[in-house]
């Protein structure tokens, strides 16, 4: 969690300190990351927990969702009729825990609907921002051939990017090397700038999520300017299942994540060899620019990306993406031709 940071994260000309650096490494080295237990990955919250169940869904036609909270893998309780949306608003409102209340009520007086196949959308609204950090594994940054970063690296996807971890990835028009990056999601509580520390930064997280940042390479590394060329292409960004809160999760700096691609196991990987960790990056980020609620941080990816292997492997027209992440649940995509 965030037990160990040094004092002082940052030195007095704002630079990331050495120790700060030194407590990752170590954590890194004594956390490695372990392969997924696909038992484990839909399992019900514990007995002592369940009380605080809190997956929040948004499921119908894109433009037309509906907010949800998900009991099970076939019965939910419809929130439409308290809120209107997982957006922004809703997440500045502070409504978590009154939602979870209604949730609980409902639940236990057998209030619910049962899934019937609908679409699942992404669980949040098109947020204000989306902040990526790069090369966030050391392990990942080795196989680009790129220097494991001193500070994170910060890019930036365009909101619209997002889609529900069910829908298809369109290839853009005249993409040569589109890749994929399995990755943990950080959604944003309330409006976060200049936070004291990452121990403060807690109380500013709404909860974890999953996240595809499929992307672009030859437009992301070879076409000058910023990564954001390479990363904003629509449909690049398939988010969910859910949205789970942070009670939901008991520690995660120790999340197993993987991804397949056609079947083939592509990435495995565990949080707990990020270089910088989530509640680290939230405090770092708001030094530099204000996060709003319902933004959403896409955290780094493990090694296995397709750019890495050698010859490298890129996503064609019939491709079938699969990723999973423990606790939030899995996607699968089908990789479409350019419109």
């Amino acid at each position: 969690m965030t037990e160990g940071y040094p004092a002082d994260v940052f030195d007095e000309n704002g630079r990331i300190t050495f120790a700060y650096r030194r407590v990752r490494a170590l954590r890194s080295i004594s956390r490695p990351g372990r392969g997924v237990d696909l038992t484990q990955l839909d399992h019900e919250p514990s007995t002592d927990r369940r009380e605080s169940l809190m997956y929040l869904m948004r499921i119908g036609e894109p433009g037309a969702e509906k907010p949800v909270a998900r009991i099970d893998d076939d019965s939910y309780v419809d929130l439409g009729d308290v809120v209107s949306d997982f957006d922004e608003g809703f997440f500045a409102s502070q409504d978590l825990a009154r939602v979870r209340s209604i949730v609980e009520e409902r639940s236990s007086a057998g209030r619910v609907a049962h899934f019937r196949g609908e679409r699942v959308g992404a669980p949040i609204a098109r947020p204000h921002q989306i902040v990526c950090i790069g090369l966030n594994y050391s392990d990942h940054a080795a196989e680009t051939g790129q220097a494991v970063p001193d500070e994170p690296i910060l890019f930036t996807k365009s909101p619209n990017t997002i889609i529900g971890p069910f829908d298809d990835v369109r290839i853009p028009r005249g993409a040569t090397k589109v890749d994929w990056e399995v990755e943990l999601g950080v959604v944003i509580g309330k409006r976060a700038s200049y936070l004291e520390s990452p121990q403060n930064a807690r109380e500013f997280i709404a909860g974890w999520t999953l996240v595809n940042d499929v992307s672009e390479r030859a437009w992301q590394m070879e076409r000058n300017g910023q990564w954001m060329k390479g990363k904003s292409a629509e449909t690049f960004s398939p988010t969910g299942p859910w949205l789970v809160t942070q009670d939901q999760i008991s520690d995660v700096n120790d999340l197993s994540m993987s991804l397949d691609v056609n079947g083939v196991r592509r990435q495995t990987g565990n949080t707990g060899t990020m270089i910088f960790d989530p509640y680290f990056l939230v405090h770092y980020i708001s030094q530099f620019l204000v996060l709003e609620p319902g933004d959403l941080i896409s955290t780094g990816t493990p090694p296995g990306v397709g750019m890495g292997f050698k010859p490298p492997v890129y996503l064609r027209e019939g491709d079938v993406i699969e990723l999973e992440l423990d606790g939030l649940g899995r996607q699968r995509q089908n990789v479409v031709a350019p419109r």
